[in-house]
């Protein structure tokens, strides 16, 4: 299965000048956790960057700086990794487990945005591959009494 199949394509974004105060609030509004920093010409919408909840605890609350004052620029997450949309789920668990990461924008062939995937998201679906395994037993048993009456 592909990453594209799974990842949530409803994605809260925004761009390096948006102030730290205005992403919170942007995070407030979407009932979100963080926030994907996009680079835009017109064409498409490139991803750069991460902002978490976190980061603006840790980089702004924390030591008492002004959320107004700041640019998203200045204290996202920079090294940023991305999985692209035909990506396989399985390949794609094992490099953000390798990169210790939760979050993954996920990007088309032309390296535009098309969604994020989350550690919550991958959960969920091995949840559900697990319930489909859980009933082999069971539909094995039906089969075989049907055959063998």
């Amino acid at each position: 299965m592909h990453i594209g199949d799974i990842c949530t394509v409803h994605t809260v974004y925004c761009t390096r000048e948006e102030t730290v105060q205005g992403a919170a609030l942007l995070m407030r509004k979407y009932h979100v956790g963080d926030l994907v920093v996009i680079d835009s010409d017109g064409a498409g919408s490139a991803p750069v960057g991460i902002i978490t909840d976190r980061d603006i605890v840790v980089s702004v609350i924390a030591p008492g700086l002004d959320p107004a004052s700041l640019q998203v620029g200045d204290i996202m997450s920079e090294e940023l990794l991305v999985a692209g949309d035909t990506d396989d789920v399985y390949e794609t668990i094992e490099r953000m487990r390798l990169h210790g990461v939760r979050r993954l924008p996920v990007v088309d062939a032309s390296g535009n945005l098309s969604g994020i995937v989350s550690a919550d998201d991958l959960l969920e679906f091995l949840a559900e591959e697990m319930g489909e395994l859980s009933r082999i037993s069971g539909w094995q048993q039906a089969h075989e009494k049907r055959v063998r009456q």
